[in-house]
C-alpha cells in the first residue's frame, strides 16, 4: 500500500504552469489513450464546470458516481483523494468525521487536483473503474506525461 508520505511527495511534483480548456482536453485525451481498453470513466472538472468527460466501453453508471464523489473530495481538501484516504486510514478517521456524507464524498484513489503554479487548485482529473491504486496511478501518469511535454 502506498504511504501518505509517498503520496504527498508525488503530489508536490505535479504542478502545471497553466491549465485551461485546451490543457483539460489534451489531458482527457491522454488519459483515454493511456487507459487503452480499461473500462473507466474519465472526468476533468472544476468546482462548477465539466471540462472533459468520457465513459469508455465497459464502464458503468456507478463509475460516474464514484468519479463525482472522489473529485468532490479532492476539490474540497485540495489533495488527491488517495492521499485523503491514506491519511484517514493512518489516523483512524473517516470523511464522516468532517460531516461529509458518503453519498457525496469518497476518499478512494483516482481523483488528483490540478494545481497551477502561483494560482493553486483550478480543477480535478478523475478516473474510476479500476482498483483505487490503479485509478490514481493512471491519473498521475497522464499528468506527468503532460508536464513532460
Amino acid at each position: 500500500m502506498t504511504t501518505a508520505a509517498a503520496l504527498e511527495a508525488e503530489y508536490a511534483s505535479l504542478t502545471f504552469p497553466r491549465f485551461a480548456e485546451a490543457e483539460a482536453w489534451a489531458l482527457g485525451q491522454k488519459l483515454g489513450q493511456m487507459a487503452g481498453s480499461a473500462p473507466v470513466v474519465i472526468n476533468i472538472r472544476s468546482a462548477d464546470r465539466v471540462f472533459f468527460h468520457a465513459a469508455l466501453p465497459g464502464s458503468a453508471p456507478l463509475n460516474d458516481l464514484w468519479a463525482r464523489r472522489k473529485s468532490n473530495t479532492a476539490l474540497l481538501f485540495q489533495l488527491p483523494s488517495f492521499l485523503v484516504g491514506a491519511r484517514n486510514r493512518d489516523n483512524g478517521h473517516t470523511l464522516a468525521r468532517n460531516g461529509l456524507a458518503d453519498a457525496d464524498y469518497a476518499d478512494h484513489g483516482g481523483a488528483v487536483p490540478i494545481r497551477v503554479s502561483g494560482v493553486g487548485v483550478v480543477a480535478c482529473a478523475t478516473v474510476s473503474g479500476l482498483p483505487q491504486a490503479e485509478d490514481h496511478a493512471l491519473v498521475v501518469a497522464a499528468i506527468k506525461a503532460m508536464l513532460a511535454g
